[in-house]
């Protein structure tokens, strides 16, 4: 079965993947860590993780989906091209791709959101000052769905998720996740 690639860099958001990654394991699909090296990386909230590989060694044709969680620092990530040619390369075959809250930044600088309806956790400011994104596709709704692609503000994580798993048509039980 082919893997879930889960991008890493330093001060991702935990929380906004945690309900998908959960909703995988219940779905049974396999999930590769991706990062820049196989060196450390702390989340936002001092989770240390290790990436299973990295960009530049991760074989495309073990993935068919993509999971990005946001940053606290999306852009010291949107300047480094290898996390871009990495999502630009996944996203040709990926059945899935997934980001929430600030990484539509890395969606949109790889060309993924092109002619896409989306939302995103940053500011229309700072998606204008980006010269990345086109704002007349911009949605302000929690989870956006356009075809393969789902994009999510970092609140929407929950909901961002269940449609990770029906994205994927994976058996999971959603009652776990309500309140």
């Amino acid at each position: 079965m082919q893997k879930t690639a889960v991008l890493l860099y330093p001060q991702f958001s935990e929380y906004e993947v945690s309900v998908a990654l959960s909703i995988l394991m219940q779905g049974e699909k396999p999930v590769m860590t991706i990062g820049m090296d196989k060196l450390p990386i702390k989340g936002e909230s001092g989770l240390s993780c290790v990436a299973d590989t990295t960009y530049a060694e991760a074989n495309l044709e073990e993935i068919d989906s993509l999971l990005l969680p946001g940053c606290m620092d999306i852009m010291a990530i949107g300047n480094q091209d290898g996390y871009i040619d990495f999502i630009k390369q996944a996203a040709v075959k990926a059945k899935v791709i997934a980001g929430i809250s600030s990484s539509p930044l890395l969606l949109a600088k790889a060309g993924v959101l092109t002619g896409k309806k989306y939302t995103a956790g940053l500011t229309k400011q700072f998606m204008e000052a980006s010269g990345v994104f086109d704002l007349d596709n911009y949605s302000q709704e929690l989870v956006v769905q356009d075809g393969n692609l789902i994009t999510a503000r970092g609140r929407g994580f929950i909901k961002f998720a269940s449609f990770l798993g029906r994205g994927l048509n994976l058996e999971f039980d959603e009652r776990w996740y309500r309140e």
